[in-house]
């Protein structure tokens, strides 16, 4: 079971980005409606139709689908980095921190810490 773990941690983190980025990329869901002058609907009326979110969605899926293949996980994990970085900072700076329990970024953070513990080896020649 031991060995199969980083195979399961891969296919959730990538499954999990492949759910945020696929249905925005094919226009499957409507644009939420958000409350005005809140500072997320400040956020997204400046990055919306700039196309910055597109942007981002690519990465994400591009990500998903690396991290999910064994001998290119790294190079995922490596584009889904940054992405998660701003995840984390746009709850904790522009929504409401407690929306960091949310069970998909609980997940989404505890398999990119797993996977990047596994590898810090390989990760450990970005530093020097």
């Amino acid at each position: 079971m031991k060995k199969y773990l980083p195979n399961i941690a891969g296919v959730l983190l990538g499954l999990c980005f492949l759910a945020a980025s696929v249905p925005f990329l094919l226009h499957l869901v409507p644009e939420p409606k958000l409350p005005e002058g809140t500072p997320i609907a400040h956020f997204m009326a400046a990055f919306g139709p700039t196309g910055w979110m597109t942007f981002v969605k690519i990465f994400e899926l591009a990500g998903a689908i690396l991290v999910m293949i064994p001998r290119l996980r790294n190079l995922g994990l490596l584009v889904l980095g940054p992405v998660i970085v701003n995840v984390i900072a746009f709850h904790v700076l522009v929504d409401d921190p407690k929306h960091l329990l949310n069970p998909m970024i609980i997940v989404i953070i505890l398999c990119m810490l797993y996977l990047l513990g596994k590898a810090r080896g390989k990760f450990a020649g970005l530093l020097n």
